[in-house]
């Protein structure tokens, strides 16, 4: 949970998270749903999938036991060099290194290391480094705590305290007065701009809603339909074409409710909103897995993405709407004040 969101986040959905699995065994017998549902407002679903995955592997080939050793906990679905480091170093004493943002920092300026870290080679090289410093003492666990405390509350990407770390004497950073320049890190390329479309399209009281492909971005998820279209700023014939292409639903008439934007690793996508206000056909599905109609209040229970959320938001329909929402936030809530 904590790989790419904040600690004072992940809280309440880590009580929430052992409620609903409170071991290895129950996430493993899970549903996808389940899990998914108990995910819900995390982002990045493929983290919730490889989780389970590895549970999966857990119970299938350690008897339900986390293996001590990198090698073994590498082969876990979800786990990098990083993770297993951490946990076989932490949880079982092992000589294992660990390799963070912090931990780069450190090393990058105690060592005067003025090369780009996000190449290969350089970080090679401090994970080398790492690991001679782990093998060289012992309690291997508390030393990596300490080099990631020591980057998080010392060694900090501005204004360093350098007067108050322990290591100022062993720093060439501090010895040649550029540590706030290091680590140097290549400019980050420019997100890929694409556009898509989605469509409230309702039936007698209830609303329809596709769920992805079991491949891909937002992977099992579940959305309006539309889908992507070639064009910046959709006419209705887009938006028709794109709903018609996913489900075999030929729209009437349409409102525009508005646009949303959503920033992925390496995609920002403008998501443009319409109301259908009369439909034909029935829906037929193509890349897409499944399809319901359901009540407006159910959707927010649903699995899906921070596009889809943004979008129900737009429409007035936000999590706010479902009383399961509603009941579980309050009780993730009160577990955070416990």
């Amino acid at each position: 949970m904590l790989q790419q969101t904040r600690v004072e986040t992940v809280i309440p959905y880590w009580h929430r998270f052992l409620e609903h699995f409170p071991d290895v065994a129950s996430l493993a017998d899970a549903s996808q749903e389940d899990v998914y549902s108990a995910w819900t407002g995390l982002g990045y679903y493929s983290r919730a999938r490889n989780l389970q995955t590895a549970a999966r592997q857990i119970m299938d080939e350690h008897d339900g036991a986390l293996p001590k050793t990198v090698d073994e906990l590498r082969r876990l679905q979800g786990i990098g060099p990083y993770t297993a480091g951490a946990v076989a170093s932490i949880a079982f004493d092992r000589p294992a290194a660990i390799v963070d943002g912090n931990v780069v920092r450190v090393l990058s300026r105690l060592r005067g290391l003025r090369e780009d870290v996000g190449q290969k080679a350089i970080m090679d090289r401090l994970w080398s480094w790492s690991e001679s410093l782990v093998s060289a003492g012992r309690r291997a666990g508390d030393f990596n705590q300490a080099m990631m405390e020591l980057g998080a509350t010392v060694c900090l990407p501005r204004a360093p305290l350098c007067l108050s770390c322990p290591l100022r004497n062993h720093c060439d950073a501090e010895r040649s007065g550029d540590a706030e320049s290091l680590p140097i890190k290549a400019s980050r390329k420019k997100p890929k701009v694409v556009s898509a479309v989605a469509v409230w399209i309702e039936r007698r009281g209830k609303v329809l809603v596709v769920q992805r492909p079991e491949t891909g971005l937002m992977a099992n998820l579940w959305e309006l339909p539309g889908g992507e279209i070639d064009v910046k700023k959709p006419q209705e014939a887009d938006t028709r074409a794109a709903v018609r292409a996913a489900t075999g639903l030929a729209i009437g008439q349409l409102e525009r409710a508005g646009q949303v934007t959503h920033l992925f690793t390496h995609r920002k996508l403008t998501l443009h909103v319409h109301v259908a206000r009369r439909i034909e056909g029935r829906v037929h599905l193509g890349d897409l897995q499944a399809f319901r109609w359901l009540a407006p209040h159910a959707l927010a229970d649903l699995p899906q993405a921070g596009p889809m959320r943004k979008a129900l938001a737009l429409l007035g329909r936000g999590p706010e709407e479902s009383p399961r929402a509603r009941m579980r936030t309050g009780q993730a809530q009160m577990q955070a004040k416990k």
